[in-house]
């Protein structure tokens, strides 16, 4: 199993992050092979305020990182904002950005090497 985690930066953080996690529950593939979470965060220290909350995705074996990244590229093209998606996996941070396909392939490979 592996574990991303997937936060959402901009103007309306907590909200796009809940309909974030709804598109993914119903997403098909996402659905079938990942389990999806919101989870508490806590603040970065000396960071002052509430904790913001995280997508928490435990993913079956098999789950395609590459598919992950399209549909969340997918959802950003229905915002109005764009909103910043940061995925994390194993230590790796990495920003999704405008989900052309060469971008897709890097963001998939650098979250699959550990």
């Amino acid at each position: 199993m592996s574990m991303y985690h997937i936060s959402v930066g901009g103007d309306s953080p907590g909200r796009d992050l809940r309909q974030l996690a709804q598109w993914l529950r119903q997403d098909t593939a996402t659905r079938t092979e990942a389990t999806i979470a919101l989870q508490p965060t806590k603040p970065a220290e000396g960071e002052m305020g509430t904790a913001l909350d995280v997508i928490a995705l435990v993913a079956q074996s098999g789950f395609s990182t590459a598919s992950l990244v399209l549909t969340i590229c997918a959802w950003r093209r229905t915002r109005p904002s764009t909103p910043v998606v940061t995925i994390e996996r194993n230590g790796t941070r990495v920003t999704v950005g405008s989900g052309d396909p060469a971008e897709v392939a890097r963001i998939a490979q650098a979250l699959e090497n550990e």
